[in-house]
């Protein structure tokens, strides 16, 4: 861990404050207190499909009318976007150029041929409007079959035999098939949250890697990243970078810890919580962000890869990279 980078002495930033009228949890992570984040380069939200007109004008205008938002990188999973039916036809996303993001190609390989630039020093204008070109990066991090996976390869030994004895009718009983179902849901409730981020924190390496390089292009920034209420991967995302950056675990317990009320604010019981249907999960258990929670997950990046900086390097993010990290989001230019 390298030393704690001392809290920005920028003074406050010209550009107006997130206050989105239908965009959830939206903020700035140099507002984190001891970020050294500065103003204007990094934002967390819920996601903007239900964006009205003012809102809409606040991500996209530029300062100091707006916060100018150069880049989207989205976190949801394909179920979760067919489900969005505003995903194409929300104001907020027309000025974006759409990027599908492959696990199997680097962020440059994935760029469609007519976006690559030659120079990644270069500016990466919109030829219509002169202003840094706008995308919309698809990125995600965690889908029903990850989920399944990862929850399969921690159910204890026990469980694991008593989904077992439920298989062999599950296909023409209907009560075999509630008991398989029930022995799986189950462990998904108890680990509860930070059985989540764990998840999302080792089956989404090679996703949460694009989301960094992207935001360690300054030609990018600002760049908004969010999933459907910006609280659980949004949250891993905001907290990697900022526990990386040097901020005292306990500001960014309390940054994930502003999460707690959102889905309240949608009004969305059904909503998605780790790519799988509410009603298949406890509200009590998913539809918050307990301080405890994201203690958790960093004692357990701790004990599991024995740093952040490891763990970046468990997910192919290494030194060079992070200080290109830093470089971009805490040096004035």
């Amino acid at each position: 861990m390298p030393p704690e980078t001392p809290p920005s002495t920028t003074p406050p930033s010209s550009f107006p404050a997130p206050t989105f009228s239908s965009v959830k949890n939206v903020r700035d992570l140099s507002s984190v207190p001891g970020s050294p984040i500065l103003p204007n380069r990094l934002y967390r939200a819920g996601m903007p499909s239900d964006s009205c007109a003012s809102d809409v004008s606040l991500l996209t205008a530029q300062p100091p009318l707006g916060l100018g938002v150069t880049t989207l990188i989205d976190l949801r999973s394909a179920t979760e976007l067919a489900a969005d039916p505003r995903l194409s036809t929300s104001p907020a996303y027309s000025p974006y150029t759409s990027i599908k993001w492959s696990s199997k190609r680097t962020l440059r390989e994935s760029l469609p041929p007519r976006l690559k630039i030659p120079d990644p020093s270069l500016p990466r204008l919109d030829r219509a409007t002169g202003l840094p070109r706008r995308e919309r990066h698809f990125v995600s991090l965690m889908d029903e079959k990850r989920y399944v996976a990862g929850t399969l390869q921690r159910l204890t030994k026990t469980s694991l035999a008593k989904l077992a004895a439920a298989a062999p009718g599950a296909i023409v009983s209907r009560r075999a098939r509630a008991r398989g179902k029930k022995v799986f849901l189950d462990r998904i409730n108890n680990g509860g949250l930070p059985l989540l981020n764990d998840l999302i924190l080792q089956m989404a390496a090679k996703g949460i890697r694009y989301v960094l390089e992207l935001c360690a292009d300054p030609s990018r920034h600002p760049v908004a990243f969010y999933c459907t209420a910006g609280k659980d991967r949004t949250g891993i995302v905001a907290a990697v970078i900022l526990a990386y950056l040097g901020t005292p675990a306990e500001a960014v317990v309390g940054d994930y810890s502003l999460s707690d009320g959102v889905y309240k604010e949608m009004g969305d019981d059904s909503a998605m919580v780790g790519a799988l249907k509410q009603r298949d999960l406890d509200p009590d258990v998913f539809l918050k962000a307990p301080p405890e929670v994201m203690r958790q997950t960093l004692r357990e990046i701790g004990e599991h890869y024995g740093s952040v900086e490891a763990y970046l390097d468990f997910i192919g993010f290494g030194e060079e990279d992070r200080q290109r990290l830093r470089k971009a989001l805490v040096e004035e230019r």
